[in-house]
């Protein structure tokens, strides 16, 4: 009897879901919340920025700093021709930083490049232009094919 009981259970609830029909979804806002979307998307569209990282690879205080700076940046565009760079002051420093980088791997990809020329650099997070797609170089490869020319 159980088994009967349990057997017409199990075939009305199946039956149940095949008479599901589709359903329709009505959504209510208030306008406002659809001013205020739209201008957030033209205040995107004017502002070419987005959150992301950057490699800061000088920062330095007094008379000399722009001096400094300015060879630093001859001397990166020289060794690293491809990564834009960007030179800022915000009272009272003067800070060098290359890159623009979506995220933080990323950054530290480059970083792993840039070390050895630049032994201060640290990724640090910025506002950074849209980047343009930049090939990232495979630096276990690199390191590699180095180890076995020493060889």
């Amino acid at each position: 009897m159980r088994r009967f009981l349990l057997v017409i259970l199990m075939t009305l609830l199946t039956l149940g879901g095949f008479s599901q029909k589709k359903g329709s979804l009505s959504l209510d806002q208030d306008s406002r919340v659809e001013r205020l979307m739209r201008r957030q998307r033209e205040v995107y569209a004017e502002s070419n920025t987005m959150s992301g990282y950057r490699i800061q690879i000088f920062m330095e205080i007094g008379n000399e700093a722009i001096q400094h700076a300015e060879s630093m940046m001859k001397k990166f565009k020289e060794e690293f021709p491809g990564i834009p760079v960007y030179l800022t002051y915000e009272q009272p420093n003067y800070r060098l930083r290359v890159g623009d980088f979506r995220n933080r791997v990323e950054a530290q990809k480059y970083l792993k490049l840039i070390k050895p020329s630049f032994n201060l650099a640290f990724v640090t997070a910025d506002i950074i232009n849209p980047p343009v797609k930049m090939e990232i170089p495979d630096i276990e490869e690199e390191e590699e094919d180095e180890g076995e020319e020493q060889e």
